[in-house]
């Protein structure tokens, strides 16, 4: 063994030195996803496996059971599950990890050139080594993290694609030095480059890469890129040539592969603690049995030694004797009692937690045929929690809205274009699908897709107005867009985002066409005449800068062109710009306030020495190897300052499919949905306006925070907090909806439903005022506000502050937390949630790879919770009781038998029986139950469509439609009313009984009992059997009463375990002369015990029949109301249920439009401006722009006001919180019937706001 590595702090390599890289002792190009070996795998796999508790718990019960002094039970018993259990467990482990045997195999034996003394060899990928160059061709993998040396393409370029690694499709370019790209794919002069490489240590950030190389006495600076990593694959690039920086696990798709953060439900948290309290149970039983055992030992056992010898190892005095007994059988009961602790329980949930994820993966109701994409159960661990979301943290720009960009109004010079004007009225006209659109065909490049209607702007352009050129002519410059031209000769673009392409897409179609780019100029037609401008530098977008800037040289004047966010842009502008600065921010506003997505455009003349000064410091901070991202900040803010300001662009993302439905009945169901968003105030609410998260009806206009200071954050929650206060103390909040109202969405009532019964508060909060709201002496201020809101938006955050806010709201609520998003700027967000849900959209798949569980749209979002995570909530939960009470019912019956064995440890129960009670007789059953179990009936099932293939869901997954009908029925996972510490002592208690009953009653029968000759007939295997048959009857009349759906499959497993327990009773009595054979079938040639048998079930179960019925009928809970209206509904056929309209009257006059942000990754800047000829990058051109939302909304007036106090909505209304008030039943229909109609509530109760004391903010005096 050599001494311990240390931690390399940077990379140091010389190309093809493989003596000088052997001192650093670097990974090489192997890599091991399994963990396995043919020699490991059993004795690892075991140490794995008993490190569960459960596990290793019945290991040590196995080993007491191999004493022959102290155990009662054949060591069978408990081998035979324990077994069974390790068993199935190692085969998935063993499959699993078969698969990544094989792919590591696959991997690790692919073919590379590598060149080797002058000339290139093939070698299998795991020989490659640091410091080696290799060539790779067009459509191949890349072996390991290299820098690029030389290409086939010009200047060095050549394209990747980056799927493995960030599951983006879209091409990537990369470029190599000009000094390495000379080497071109000589092999003489490749093999003898000794280029000097001091880089960043091996990490797991695949945008970021700092460098230097040193090679023929000239330093050069490194950056992302220049580099390609491992898993990427050369596309359109018939050749290039890197050398090796990074192998093995030490590359950065490795460094990226660890394991993903360990998700628990809340219900495994709760089973735990049941576990562990069933464990103290089982020793209080085995230490009451010892006691007992004791006194009986001492009192009678020391006299009965002539029947019942005492064993030779116990002392002949009767108190000794009795206590060393005593001590003995305490571990006796202990392997005697050990099926109370279930060991298949965990067996069967993973079990069942995999079915139910396949039946999401399943679900063509949650296919999209648009982009191709089915939902998937990324996890099959969370499946229940699904059930149980209290809080939704949601993305806006591709989440909620399409992503997908329209060039839809702006301004030029302080006047505003886009809207047609009345001249009668001076007001906009509203547009539909006949209004006249511009004619653009006089362009050769102009798009059919793209849509306008402002006749004045392209006037404008052909009258030669200097401003509206300089405008276009920034669109057309200030971009990292990609031209490509198809075979038919036909210009696309190839962008970074959706803003970008529909931006350049805009000053195309107007006559200012962006043609042609290479490393050092920028080619565009403006108005048919060529352009060519000489590139001197682009300043490119990232998150903290918000902004991007281009410096260009034409006709010897350089200019620099800028656009970013509106106030990024105000604060770079030089003085004396007040009048059309003022115009442009009221225009920006009115775009806003209509929910589109807005950028000002600003321009600056620059001298030769001021860009030469500014150059050389540029290239200092781009040398840097520390902290070069900041310093290069610095530079660019030297020169991105007194800008001109030219005007501002609207674009308008619409609302995806179904948005504002989803969202009313998530609200509806109980959930709080909060959007975070990097737009601004004004977009951010009227999109909430737009989407149901925020209505006309609300108790109090929103809460605005956008205070920038700590005091003024402060002030202005103490002041909302006490707002919502008053509304109480002061009782202006109406009363509460029933928590289990049953209010229809149908298309009549709608209206009501959805509009004026909206109620609540909501809350806007801006990004520079949640930093100080995230402090740890405001984030209880923060939160005791934000708690009482139905909704809130949080505007201008950063990827972080969403992950900070998930953070707070899980570190001070007992809540499930749900984050859906769709780009890379949602990953932190979605691994801090309790569940990740990614959106496969327009932003690349980082979201999805990162999630739990992805769909291709936001409106699936309804039914993965409201249907697939009630149903797999209702369903785990109900196994879960069941099973603890077939356990407690099977084991107790040892219990009650040890009062008439003298508490020696005898079985009730034959040794074969114990053994596969929980295995063969009682397993399918609530397995069946659980897979395909419905609280609810499904109607509507016409509506399912499912994969042939899989016949099997048919019976079980038709649409439960009712949870779109009554969302309230996922309440009850809110708050585990379900399965809780109550649920599971009343199937305790109800097992306690059963095993009681089921030891008394056959108790009673056969104790002295004798046939018509006057012999004995019940000995302790016949009466063990005839025990053992009701057990099997009773549980498995029990689960067919807790049945509420029945498939064949439940027919299949409920009845079949009848009569397979009676065919492998016999079977194994007489095939392998099992202890009790013969002793069934006396026991059932006598009515006794057929009458026994059905006393005992009538006995235990009528009880249950009737406290049901009793339940329903008194007490009913939701699900039994909705069960009523849904018979009622089949009795007057009426059959018919609309889905909810998505606005109101009021709100359907509001704008569906979003808010504007840049793309969330760097663009090609730095890749444009370092000497290469850019080549033509594939892909897709985008849409023109949509028509133009009908009508101006008015802008709303919000409540900024700190002491403000809202009024007092209409007594109709449907608030947020929830009451125990009884249930108020809507018809769907008006039609009058005598059918049986649902009960009318009795009476109505004043609603509840609930206040939790968070000591972060003061209530109002």
């Amino acid at each position: 063994m050599g001494p311990k590595k240390q931690k390399e702090t940077q990379r140091d390599i010389i190309a093809n030195n493989q003596q000088y890289n052997n001192r650093f002792n670097y990974a090489n190009n192997f890599i091991k996803t399994s963990k396995y070996t043919l020699l490991t795998f059993i004795p690892l796999n075991l140490f794995e496996q008993f490190q569960r508790a459960a596990n290793f718990y019945f290991l040590c019960l196995l080993i007491l059971q191999l004493i022959p002094e102290i155990t009662s039970l054949t060591p069978v018993t408990t081998a035979v599950p324990l077994v069974g259990v390790l068993t199935l467990t190692a085969i998935k482990y063993a499959y699993d990890d078969v698969s990544r045997h094989r792919t590591d195999r696959t991997v690790n034996n692919r073919k590379s050139q590598v060149l080797r003394k002058g000339y290139l060899v093939e070698e299998k990928w795991h020989r490659v080594q640091v410091g080696d160059v290799i060539r790779m061709e067009n459509n191949s993998f890349i072996a390991a993290d290299i820098l690029l040396l030389s290409s086939h393409n010009p200047n060095g370029l050549c394209y990747i694609e980056t799927a493995e690694l960030d599951g983006e499709t879209n091409l990537k370019v990369k470029q190599c030095l000009d000094s390495t790209n000379a080497l071109g794919e000589d092999e003489k002069s490749l093999s003898q480059f000794n280029g000097h490489i001091v880089c960043e240590p091996p990490n797991n950030n695949l945008s970021k890469f700092e460098g230097t190389l040193t090679y023929n006495g000239h330093k050069y600076s490194l950056d992302n890129e220049k580099v390609i990593l491992r898993g990427a694959m050369l596309r359109n690039t018939p050749w290039c040539y890197g050398v090796v920086l990074f192998a093995g696990k030490d590359t950065k798709l490795m460094q990226n592969s660890g394991k993903t953060k360990f998700k628990r439900t809340s219900i495994d948290k709760l089973l735990n603690f049941i576990i562990l309290g069933i464990v103290i149970f089982l020793l209080c039983m085995c230490l009451f049995c010892t006691v007992a055992c004791g006194i009986w030992e001492s009192m009678i056992g020391y006299y009965f030694q002539s029947y019942l010898p005492w064993d030779t190892v116990v002392p002949v005095e009767p108190v000794a004797g009795a206590t060393v007994i005593s001590l003995l059988v305490f571990f006796s009961y202990a392997i005697v009692l050990n099926t109370v602790v279930p060991i298949s329980l965990y067996v069967s949930v993973e079990v069942i937690r995999l079915f139910l994820s396949k039946l999401i993966d399943w679900d063509k109701e949650m296919y999209d045929v648009t982009s191709n994409t089915a939902a998937k159960a990324r996890t099959t661990t969370l499946n229940e929690e699904l059930g149980q979301i209290q809080y939704i943290f949601s993305d806006k720009t591709g989440t909620l809205t399409q992503n997908i960009m329209t060039f839809n109004k702006c301004s030029i010079n302080g006047r505003s274009y886009g809207d047609i004007i009345d001249e009668s009225t001076g007001e906009p006209i509203e547009l539909d699908e006949h209004s006249k659109k511009v004619d653009f065909t006089f362009n050769h490049f102009y798009e059919p897709t793209f849509e306008f209607y402002d006749q004045n702007l392209l006037n404008e352009v052909k009258a030669g107005n200097p401003d509206t050129h300089m405008f276009y002519r920034l669109l057309a410059l200030c971009h990292t867009v990609m031209p490509e031209y198809g075979p038919d000769g036909s210009l696309e673009y190839q962008a970074q985002s959706p803003d970008e392409n529909a931006l350049v897409s805009a000053a195309r179609n107007f006559g200012f066409v962006f043609t042609e780019r290479t490393s050092r100029t920028i080619t565009i037609q403006a108005l048919g005449i060529s352009e060519v401008y000489e590139l001197l530098c682009i300043l490119d977008f990232n998150n903290v800068r918000k902004r991007m800037s281009v410096i260009v040289k034409y006709e010897g004047r350089i200019r620099l062109y800028c656009k970013g966010a509106d106030n990024v842009i105000f604060e770079r502008l030089r003085p004396n710009q007040e009048e059309i600065r003022t115009r442009t921010q009221e225009q920006l506003d009115k775009f806003a306030s209509e929910g589109l997505r807005t950028l000002c455009l600003g321009v600056k003349d620059l001298t030769q020495q001021q860009f030469d000064d500014w150059k050389t410091e540029h290239h200092k901070a781009a040398l840097a190897m520390e902290n070069r991202d900041d310093k290069l900040d610095e530079v660019y803010n030297i020169v991105e300052k007194d800008l001109t300001l030219l005007g501002a662009t609207a674009i308008e993302d619409k609302l995806q499919d179904g948005v504002a439905q989803t969202i009313a009945n998530l609200q509806m169901a109980g959930i709080k949905l909060w959007v975070l968003t990097g737009d601004k105030q004004e977009t951010a609410i009227n999109i909430g306006y737009s989407c149901n998260l925020l209505s006309d009806d609300m108790w109090e206009e929103p809460y605005i925070v956008d205070g920038h200071t700590y005091e003024e954050v402060m002030k202005q929650l103490i002041a909302h907090r006490r707002s919502i206060d008053n509304h109480i103390t002061v009782g202006k909040i109406p009363r509460a909806r029933d928590d289990i109202s049953m209010r229809t969405f149908s298309e009549g009532s709608l209206a009501e439903t959805l509009g004026d019964q909206q109620g609540g508060f909501a809350m806007v909060i801006n990004g520079h005022s949640l930093v100080h709201a995230l402090t740890p002496d405001m984030e209880l201020a923060f939160l005791g506000v934000a708690e009482h809101c139905t909704s809130v938006i949080c505007c201008r955050v950063t990827p972080l502050q969403k992950a900070l806010v998930v953070e707070l709201v899980k570190k001070y609520k007992d809540a499930v937390s749900l984050a859906i998003g769709d780009g890379a700027n949602d990953v932190s967000m979605i691994k801090a949630a309790d569940i990740g849900v990614g959106i496969s959209g327009q932003e690349g798949m980082q979201a999805v790879l990162a999630s739990d569980y992805s769909i291709a749209q936001f409106r699936y979002l309804e039914r993965l919770l409201l249907v697939h995570g009630r149903w797999s909530y209702y369903r785990m939960c109900k196994f879960l009781r069941y099973f603890f009470y077939k356990n407690f019912a099977f084991t107790l019956c040892h219990f009650w038998y040890a009062f008439f064995c003298g508490f020696s440890a005898q079985t009730l129960l034959e040794a074969g029986f114990i053994a596969v009670y929980n295995l063969f007789y009682t397993s399918l059953p609530v397995l069946a139950m659980a897979y395909f179990d419905q609280d609810v009936e499904p109607v509507f099932a016409h509506k399912v469509h499912l994969h042939s293939k899989h016949f099997i869901i048919i019976f079980t997954f038709l649409l439960l439609f009712m949870h779109f009908q009554y969302p309230n029925l996922y309440y009850p996972g809110h708050k585990s009313l379900f399965f809780n510490y109550r649920q599971f002592t009343i199937s305790a208690l109800q097992g306690f009984v059963t095993s009681m009953v089921l030891f008394m009653i056959p108790m009673g029968a056969y104790h002295d009992k004798t046939d018509d000759y006057g012999l004995v007939l019940a000995d302790h295997y016949l009466f063990g059997s005839v025990v053992a048959t009701i057990l099997v009857i009773v549980v498995t009349a029990q689960v067919a009463l807790d049945t509420c759906y029945w498939t064949v499959w439940n027919h299949i497993t409920i009845w079949g375990s009848l009569i397979f327990y009676f065919l492998l009773t016999f079977f194994y009595n007489y095939v392998f002369k099992g202890q009790h054979i013969g002793s069934l079938a006396t026991a059932m040639a006598d009515t006794t015990f057929w009458f026994t048998t059905l006393l005992t079930t009538v006995v235990l179960l009528l009880p249950v029949v009737a406290w049901r019925f009793y339940k329903v009928d008194v007490h009913p809970t939701l699900t039994d109301k909705a069960k009523l209206v849904q018979r009622n509904a089949r009795i007057r056929n009426k059959g018919e249920s609309g889905l909810p309209r998505p606005f109101s009257g009021r709100r359907s006059r509001r704008s569906v439009r979003s808010g504007y942000a840049f793309a969330h990754t760097e663009g090609f800047g730095r890749l444009i401006t370092s000497g290469r000829i850019m080549r033509d990058v594939g892909g897709t051109m985008g849409g023109g722009r949509g028509k133009v939302h009908n009508g101006i909304p008015v802008p709303r007036p919000y409540n900024n006001n700190s002491n403000a106090v809202g009024k007092t909505s209409s007594s109709t209304f449907l608030p947020h919180t929830l009451s125990k008030s009884k249930l108020a039943f809507m018809s769907t229909t008006k039609a009058s019937s005598t059918a049986l109609t649902p009960p009318q509530p009795q009476e109505n109760h004043q609603g509840e706001f609930n206040t939790p004391n968070y000591p972060g903010i003061p209530l109002a005096d």
